[in-house]
């Protein structure tokens, strides 16, 4: 046997053997079988084997089916004593039903034609198996290789290619590139592809006989071979291609390449023929004179055959315009500015012509075609002008009647005589000269007129001329009234305070304003009037209408006149002087004027000390002369009647002055005792300690320097009953001779003397010590009648600064 590859696995070699003619098996299929190799000795020995197979290579599109392809064999059991399997693509996974296997011999066979383009190789696992299912040898791969046929042919990937390229192209000028593909191998010639042109013709046909185009046969890239590509001639070409596998010697396909050529702008456009006439009106714009003719024979509807007309001579002022007609490409002349027949009566233009698309270097070098176009101008009846429209005229306001507001405002083309007169004036402020047509004040110019708006006055004049068609113009007359300088400046405000210490506020603002409009307004221009003053005073400016009235060294408070004149930016200027009453004063450091005891007694500067005792005498002799005269007129009153209030019905006056306090009643002097509550560490004013201290008068229906009872006191903590508290404390009072029985819950002060209502502290004490008549109690009401008052005192927690409180209970 000849072994075909081996190589070493777990337990078993299986080799590739063809069996030699004579035996059982078929020559023509490969068998693996164990192969056992003799050691030196003779013996057998076992060695680590795996099946290796190479791969199987069986061609497409083979006819001889069923085919057998190779045999396998285990020398694990004897013969008849294995099961061979086979599984994978093709046996039993898709597709299924190309492979099967005996399964008592291993043969391997084909059982349907292959196709390489729809699967080009098969991997399948062979297996060997006892009669009870178990595996005998691990399993191996069959790799089976589907060997190409030419059986594809090459197809284009377009029915048809267009392409382009510019006429007067160099020979080998790249156009486009055509493919083409094969199914077949391309590891094999069946898919090497060649290119051709096997046939070109031209667009029209026969026009050229040349050949003008090739192709790169392996990379399909059509390229020209010839000069003379002319778009003038011809629009294109039409190529039949081919293309062959087996590198040109195997099967064909063909297709067709259009290839158009593309038009460069080689010819120029020319005049044809190269002199126009045209007439035209004058004094008409924006109308058609006529066309003028110019031709090219590149492709139409391109920026290399459109036509740009220029007019390089004979039209210095702009009045003609020659148009490209989109359609047609000729060139109209249009009147773009009115003609004038007395200024020129002919024109020659010179008007050349050029595409839009620049010339190509291919081209040949010849100047640009040009024509001449003669235009006569004709003759009209035209109307007068006004020189301007509207007439815009600015006069001052008071400008006297009959004053030259204007003139030489028309003119006649036709040089006749013309005639002038006022077609609207709504305020008859104007007259005009009917054969010169100047323009007078007819009256005062007013600018307090209610015919002006924005300060503008509006009328219209009309000129007409003097010929057998009578033609006429209108204009506006538009009269701006200009303001003149009437009023000066004023200033305000013209009194205001300023801080002592220059460096303390921000001075007096001060503005001005104007009656006058601009330019007679702002800017003002503001200075001291007195050189003098501007040793202490400056002015600073803040803008155009404000400055600020400043020191420059700190001055004495009082009054201080400043004279300012204040001057306006009219022509001519006008100017005022105004006084300004300044008050210098102490300011604090937000830079306010102080109150004015403040300010007398601040600093050293402000008023001396005899003017601030002259200042005070005569507040004190005034207040003085005001007590004199209450006490004179309360002398001469007549007396009132004495009774509980002692006082009249008619003329009762409340003395009591309300001091705030509570105390313990009319005998607690602790309340009024200042010194006794006074903090001993309290610093008193001079001023205050040397005041007298009012005098407490004693009371003179109040026995005194009796013993009085001791009052209950017990500590707050333990108020345990507070019943016998308050009585205990109703009975002292009781019991006490110090305490009058009609004493009041009020604390009454010193209120003066001579009194005419008597004092209330104590019912019916009155002024006398005699019994007092009690009856009229009785028209009080029910709560009065034949009851008694008696004083209680309220408990309260021992303190020394708080003495009990007396207070009336009417029960």
């Amino acid at each position: 046997s000849e072994a075909v590859s081996v190589s070493e696995g777990r337990d078993t070699t299986i080799c590739v053997v063809h069996q030699p003619s004579g035996k059982q098996e078929d020559p023509s299929i490969a068998v693996l079988r164990p192969w056992q190799q003799s050691t030196e000795t003779g013996g057998l020995k076992r060695v680590k084997r795996a099946w290796v197979i190479p791969p199987i290579n069986t061609p497409e599109n083979n006819k001889q089916i069923p085919k057998q392809l190779v045999q396998i064999k285990s020398d694990k059991r004897e013969p008849g004593k294995v099961i061979y399997k086979l599984e994978g693509p093709g046996v039993d996974q898709d597709p299924r039903g190309y492979f099967e296997i005996n399964e008592k011999t291993g043969l391997v066979t084909l059982k349907t034609m292959l196709d390489r383009e729809s699967y080009s190789k098969f991997k399948l696992k062979a297996y060997a198996l006892d009669l009870s299912g178990e595996r005998l040898e691990d399993p191996t791969e069959l790799e089976i290789i589907v060997l190409d046929q030419n059986d594809n042919r090459p197809v284009f990937t377009q029915p048809e290619y267009i392409g382009t390229v510019l006429e007067f192209s160099t020979p080998g000028t790249s156009v486009m590139q055509v493919t083409a593909t094969d199914a077949d191998d391309h590891e094999t010639d069946n898919a090497i592809l060649s290119y051709s042109i096997i046939r070109q013709d031209s667009i029209p046909p026969f026009h050229v006989n040349k050949t003008m185009f090739g192709i790169d046969n392996s990379t399909g890239v059509i390229f020209t071979r010839d000069v003379g590509l002319d778009s003038e001639i011809m629009e294109g070409f039409n190529l039949t291609l081919q293309v062959a596998d087996m590198s040109g010697m195997g099967l064909t396909a063909y297709s067709t390449a259009i290839i158009y050529i593309k038009d460069i702008n080689d010819n120029a456009p020319i005049f044809t023929p190269k002199s126009y006439y045209f007439e035209a009106a004058e004094n008409e714009a924006n109308f058609l004179v006529g066309t003028i003719n110019a031709t090219d024979i590149d492709e139409e509807n391109t920026p290399n055959w459109r036509i740009k007309f220029n007019i390089i001579a004979g039209d210095p002022d702009g009045h003609f315009d020659v148009r490209t007609d989109s359609a047609t490409n000729q060139g109209m002349v249009f009147v773009v500015k009115p003609l004038d027949y007395e200024t020129v009566r002919e024109y020659q233009l010179t008007v050349t012509a050029e595409n839009e698309a620049p010339l190509s270097s291919k081209a040949p070098q010849i100047p640009l075609s040009s024509a001449t176009v003669t235009i006569t101008v004709l003759n009209q009846n035209e109307a007068p002008g006004f020189r301007s429209n509207p007439i815009k005229l600015s006069v001052a306001e008071g400008t006297p009647q009959g004053t030259v507001l204007a003139r030489d405002i028309a003119s006649d083309p036709d040089r006749q005589q013309l005639r002038y007169d006022i077609e609207y004036d709504p305020g008859e402020w104007l007259s005009v000269n009917s054969e010169t047509g100047e323009i007078r004040a007819n009256k005062m110019i007013d600018k307090k007129s209610p015919f002006l708006e924005d300060n503008v006055y509006r009328a219209e004049i009309r000129v007409s001329d003097t010929g057998e068609d009578r033609s006429t113009a209108t204009a506006t007359v538009e009269i701006t009234v200009m303001e003149t300088n009437d009023y000066p400046p004023v200033i305000f405000p013209l009194s205001g305070s300023v801080c002592s210490d220059p460096e303390k506020g921000s001075g007096l603002i001060l503005s001005a304003v104007d009656m006058d409009q601009s330019p007679h307004g702002p800017p003002f221009y503001f200075n001291l009037f007195i050189n003098t003053v501007t040793v202490n005073w400056t002015l600073v400016t803040l803008n155009g209408t404000h400055v600020a009235l400043r020191l420059l060294r700190e001055l004495e408070a009082g009054p201080y006149p400043i004279s300012v004149r204040v001057s306006d930016s009219g022509q001519p200027t006008l100017s005022a002087l105004y006084t300004v009453n300044v008050s210098v004063c102490q300011c604090d450091e937000a830079g306010d004027c102080r109150a004015l005891l403040g300010a007398l007694f601040a600093g050293r500067t402000g008023l001396s000390l005899a003017a601030v005792l002259i200042i005070l005498g005569s507040v004190a002799l005034l207040l003085l002369s005001l007590l004199i005269v209450a006490a004179v007129g309360q002398c001469r009153r007549q007396p009132l009647k004495q009774g509980l209030l002692g006082g009249s019905d008619d003329d009762i006056r409340d003395n009591v002055l309300n001091y705030d306090e509570q105390g313990g009643g009319e005998e607690d002097e602790n309340a009024y005792n200042i010194d006794q509550l006074r903090n001993p560490d309290e610093v008193v004013p001079p001023l205050a300690s040397a005041l007298p201290r009012p005098k407490q008068p004693l009371r003179k229906d109040a026995p005194y320097n009796y013993p009085s009872p001791s009052y209950p006191r017990k500590p707050p903590t333990d108020p345990t009953d507070i019943e016998d508290f308050i009585n205990d404390g109703l009975d002292a009072a009781d019991n006490d001779p110090n305490v009058p029985p009609y004493d009041t819950a009020l604390i009454y002060d010193y209120e003066g003397e001579g009194s005419l209502a008597g004092s209330l502290s104590s019912i019916a004490s009155g002024s006398s010590d005699g019994d007092q008549d009690y009856d009229y109690l009785n028209d009080w009401g029910p709560r009065f009648t034949g009851q008694s008052v008696r004083p209680a005192l309220m408990a309260t927690p021992t303190d020394s600064a708080s003495p009990p409180e007396s207070i009336i209970h009417v029960s």
